[in-house]
């Protein structure tokens, strides 16, 4: 279904159906979960997210996928996505379709290769996506693309959807890894607290909290005095995330 490869700190998964344009299934959607939270946990510092062959994604494997353990899987999988505490870059190197553009949104970088595409067609065929979905990407590209998108049914190619945002950078596999390689030396405890700051819901509570407590961490760390004695040395500093 997926594959695992690890470059230093940069954890790679990519998604292997060619024969299905690399639509997801509930396995899939399951071990893509698993990998990504498990990279975290074992001390990667960045994931990349790309396809098999001429697809990124092409949404949902629609040869048995309306159910709810495959909904669930799937809305596990990008929730786990945004918050793990590590960046999350996808390489999208060929169309990204309904759960596809999902999976896209769920990552917190994009690179967009020549032949991507992304379209949410749900109005062609009856499904819906979840509110957060939409506003994300109403967030991400704008209130315009996202009514394109989600009420016109619109496609958009590579170099439309960098110049509205839902792209960051336009490059094929290669250069989303190299871009993954740069941010796996960046602080990491600045990261996450970034993420979480971008990420959290400002409803829940227990997320002013975090967040003040993601502050500390990085104002109360080595790596924050690690960046000083670099300075002061002239080199580039080595962070280790405490």
């Amino acid at each position: 279904m997926i594959s695992v490869t690890r470059d230093g700190a940069v954890t790679t998964v990519e998604l292997r159906r060619p024969e299905r344009r690399n639509a997801l299934d509930l396995d899939t959607c399951v071990e893509i979960r698993e990998v990504v939270v498990g990279a975290a946990a074992d001390g990667s510092r960045a994931v990349v997210v790309t396809g098999e062959g001429t697809s990124f994604c092409a949404g949902a494997d629609l040869t048995g996928v309306y159910g709810d353990a495959f909904i669930e899987a799937l809305y596990a999988m990008l929730r786990a996505m945004t918050e793990v505490e590590i960046p999350v870059v996808a390489a999208v190197n060929g169309p990204a379709i309904g759960a596809g553009t999902q999976l896209a949104l769920a990552c917190d970088l994009r690179v967009a290769a020549p032949t991507a595409k992304f379209g949410v067609p749900t109005a062609r065929n009856g499904m819906a996506v979840d509110a957060w979905t939409i506003r994300t990407l109403a967030a991400v590209a704008g209130a315009g693309t996202a009514k394109a998108l989600m009420l016109g049914a619109d496609m958009l190619d590579a170099e439309t959807a960098y110049a509205r945002g839902l792209v960051d950078r336009l490059g094929d596999t290669a250069a989303a890894n190299a871009w993954a390689q740069e941010i796996a030396g960046f602080a990491p405890l600045t990261l996450a607290y970034n993420k979480l700051v971008l990420n959290a819901d400002p409803s829940d509570p227990a997320t002013d909290a975090r967040i003040a407590k993601g502050w500390e961490a990085c104002w109360g760390s080595e790596d924050v005095r690690e960046a000083a004695l670099a300075r002061t040395e002239k080199r580039a500093p080595v962070f280790r995330g405490a």
